[in-house]
Parts: structure tokens; sequence; C-alpha cells
């Protein structure tokens, strides 16, 4: 990735000449290294020819839209992905994010807002607690399931393949580091994004709940809620 003396590359992905520009002079005032790329198979080449910290990358692309880019990059990689779209509706973010978009920024936006958002995925994602996982830490297997850290997914006991979002990562790789630990609120918001704990904000209740279903049937069996207390993932971990 990227050493505390180098500035973090970025990778701008938009078919619009004008927007890239933009956002290259932007970013780079910012401090940032930034290259640019019109399409896919530019990424690919930007991202085969130089390392990259990070992807801002538009929804609507050319040929391959940004959805199928960032579902390919994430099952090979944990590059973290901002994904950029003229598109308001919902929908439209739950699919970035389910995809496993880090984060999802709608146009027109204010470039101090992206900036604050590359800033904040950047820390989440490079800046973790050391004791989050150990840095041999590439593969979790619990009651037939193998979570691939390396690649950013969950295989279910049937193999197949579960893409999982930035949130739902980040989230199961905190339990599975702290197997049969009850977690409070506090502790699962602080050590899956860094942010301070909101007591009114029940919003890391939704995450638990869409990271169970990901285990379907299973789900609740394996993310326990523990009344007045969190949650425990209820089961041995072997990693690797």
């Amino acid at each position: 990735m990227n050493d505390d003396s180098a500035p973090h590359h970025l990778l701008v992905v938009d078919d619009d000449h004008d927007i890239r520009t933009l956002l290259a002079e932007q970013l780079g005032r910012a401090g940032y290294r930034v290259s640019t790329a019109a399409d896919g198979a530019q990424m690919r080449q930007q991202l085969q020819r130089q390392a990259i910290d990070l992807v801002v990358l538009d929804l609507n692309l050319p040929r391959e839209d940004g959805l199928t880019l960032c579902r390919d990059l994430r099952a090979q990689s944990s590059l973290p992905v901002i994904m950029l779209t003229a598109r308001g509706e919902p929908i439209d973010r739950v699919l970035g994010l389910e995809m496993g978009a880090d984060d999802y920024l709608a146009k027109p936006f204010e470039p101090r807002e992206l900036l604050a958002r590359i800033r904040n995925v950047l820390r989440r994602t490079q800046a973790l607690p050391a004791n989050l996982e150990p840095l041999t830490l590439r593969k979790a297997r619990f009651q037939g399931w193998l979570f691939d850290l390396e690649h950013r997914h969950l295989i279910d006991p049937a193999g197949r393949v579960l893409v999982l979002s930035g949130a739902e990562y980040r989230l199961l790789k905190v339990f599975v580091s702290h197997p049969n630990k009850v977690l409070s609120r506090e502790q699962l918001v602080m050590l899956s994004s860094g942010k301070p704990f909101d007591s009114q904000e029940r919003a890391i209740d939704l995450q638990v709940s869409r990271l169970r279903a990901k285990f379907g049937q299973a789900g609740g069996s394996l993310i326990k809620t523990v009344r007045n207390e969190g949650y425990v993932l209820a089961c041995t971990v072997a990693v690797e």
C-alpha cells in the first residue's frame, strides 16, 4: 500500500474528461498523487502498472459500468473504492455498497465532501487499530464458512461466493478477530469504523442485521444478541 512518508496514490475512473481533469487537479492540490482512467480497460491497465491506494469510480461508464467493475475489483483485492454517480435513487447507493464499495457520493458534490470521504476511507482501511487483526490473518473458517480477508468475500458451506459490502467486511473482520467475546455497540463502531459512538445512533444494529442476512438461516445462531450488552460471534474460529 502506502508508507507514511509518501502521498497516497488515487485513481479516478470517469468517462467525462472534464470531470477527470477537475478531480485530478483538486485532489492533487490536496496532496495526493492522482492517475486517471476513462473506462474499465484503462482502469485495469493503471492498476497493473502501479500501486494504487484508493479508486474513485464513476457508476455510469461505457461498456462496463461501475457496479461491474467494483464487483470485479472486490473479488480480487481489498482496494478501497468510492463510487460516484449522477443518480440519486437510494437503490443505486444500496447496489454500490452491496457490490463492495467502501463509500458512495452522488453528483453533483462539493469537492470538500469527496476529500473528507477519501480521508475517512483511507484512515479506516489503512490505520485500523493494531489489535484488530494479526498481520498474517488472511482467512477465517467457522461453522463451514470461509471468510477470505484478502479478497473480501464470504464463501458458504456449499462453496458459493457472497460479495460483502465495505461495512459488512469490516464488521465481520471485527467479529472473527474476537470470537466468543461479547462486543458492545460502542466497541463494534470504534473497531469497524474508527468513529466515535453516538448512543442515540443505532445504525450498528442495522449493519449487524445485514451481516446476519448474509448467513441466511444460520445468521441468528452465529451472531447472537446479548441483551443489554451487545453482540457475539458464537463459534470457534480457525484463522490462517
